[in-house]
């Protein structure tokens, strides 16, 4: 590892969230099962969202699987006789996994699902809760649960069909085959094709890019965007979304914006 590389605190050997120049990674760290999500992965992935969240450093947030097998291969199946044997169990580890899965989605800095090889059930879950999803050329790409006989959520599917729309939404779930990288990026599911050997250093380059521009324009989309694809027409709080604008109009940010574009120069962003 890098000398200016920051590993923080284990909380779990399967999780490992490092901080490389404004770059938060979290690596799904169990490559022996393909990257299987079990609970303790689940458990520490908030955790590690909070600090990242909390470091001014951390622009972007990317995650990705160990190896180049596979992104995440989905639920750890070994764990369902002992946490979803009955609807008691189901319900409670739906809820745990759903919760976790908004910390995901809602954590105020932009997110990117770096993913390679396959990417499955769970794992596609988790990459739709992040903002951007760039994925290499030989990634595949399934949804299995009509083959194990498993319901999903209408939350699930609701966050599938905002993303691909219900044709391919459906198509996924009944057929529940495996879909090319290609397929994927032409039903929308992922935004990025990049050929493997160039996946890691693409990925760099947007993250770089991203992280040049001012973190409160970004935040203010993101949320206004939450605010929109997530609720009816007509429900949107627009007085919420006027006090993000607010927020970037009235910040030091704006005014450096504005005198690096008089003087052409890059401006230097602080997120203030």
């Amino acid at each position: 590892m890098p000398d200016d590389v920051q590993r923080l605190p284990e909380l779990t050997k399967h999780m490992i969230a490092e901080i490389d120049g404004a770059i938060g990674w979290i690596t799904f760290n169990k490559p022996e099962r393909r990257n299987a999500v079990s609970t303790d992965m689940w458990e520490a992935l908030p955790k590690i969202l909070d600090e990242f969240e909390a470091n001014p450093q951390v622009r972007v947030i990317v995650l990705k699987g160990a190896g180049d097998q596979a992104f995440v291969s989905g639920a750890d199946i070994s764990q369902f006789e002992q946490a979803r044997n009955t609807p008691e169990q189901v319900a409670a580890y739906e809820r745990f996994v759903e919760n976790c899965s908004d910390r995901l989605r809602h954590v105020g800095k932009p997110t990117i699902s770096m993913i390679r090889g396959w990417c499955v059930g769970g794992g596609v879950a988790i990459t739709l809760n992040t903002d951007i999803r760039i994925c290499s050329d030989d990634s595949r790409f399934a949804i299995p649960a009509a083959k194990l006989g498993l319901g999903y959520r209408a939350t699930g599917i609701n966050k599938l069909v905002s993303i691909v729309g219900p044709a391919f939404a459906k198509e996924i779930f009944f057929t529940a085959r495996a879909f090319s990288a290609a397929e994927a990026e032409k039903m929308g599911l992922v935004n990025r094709v990049v050929p493997a050997a160039e996946l890691e250093a693409y990925v760099r380059d947007y993250c770089a890019t991203i992280a040049a521009n001012a973190p409160l324009t970004i935040l203010a989309v993101k949320r206004e965007v939450e605010e929109i694809a997530g609720k009816m027409p007509g429900h949107v709080d627009v007085e919420f979304c006027d006090t993000l604008v607010k927020a970037c109009f009235n910040s030091a940010d704006y005014k450096e914006g504005r005198t690096a574009f008089m003087e052409k120069r890059k401006p230097v962003f602080k997120g203030a």
